[in-house]
C-alpha cells in the first residue's frame, strides 16, 4: 500500500512537471518584441524632423544634379568595362 501511494505521488508530481512545460514562459519577451529593431532604427536616424525642413538643398544646382543623374542612368545602358584585378602590380618591374 505504501509503494502504491509513493508511486501515485511520483506520477502526480511527474504529471505536474510535464504540464508545467506547456505554460507560457515568455510573457516578458512577448511584451517587448520588436523594441530592439525600433531602437536600432531610431539610433540610425540622423534627423527625425527632416521632413519638416522647407529649406532647399544647398550645394548643388539643378543643371549639375541633372548631369549627375544622367551619368548614373547611362551606367546601366553602357556599363563600364570590368577591371582585371589579377594583373594589378604585375609587370611593373620595379
Amino acid at each position: 500500500m505504501k509503494n502504491k501511494k509513493t508511486l501515485c505521488l511520483l506520477l502526480g508530481l511527474g504529471g505536474i512537471a510535464a504540464l508545467s512545460g506547456c505554460a507560457e514562459v515568455t510573457p516578458y519577451w512577448d511584451q517587448h518584441f520588436g523594441e530592439t529593431v525600433n531602437l536600432a532604427k531610431a539610433q540610425q536616424t540622423v534627423n527625425p524632423d527632416a521632413s519638416r525642413n522647407t529649406d532647399p538643398v544647398a550645394g548643388l544646382d539643378g543643371q549639375s544634379g541633372k548631369a549627375a543623374i544622367d551619368r548614373y542612368h547611362q551606367t546601366f545602358q553602357n556599363p563600364p568595362p570590368p577591371v582585371n584585378v589579377f594583373n594589378i602590380g604585375i609587370g611593373s618591374g620595379r
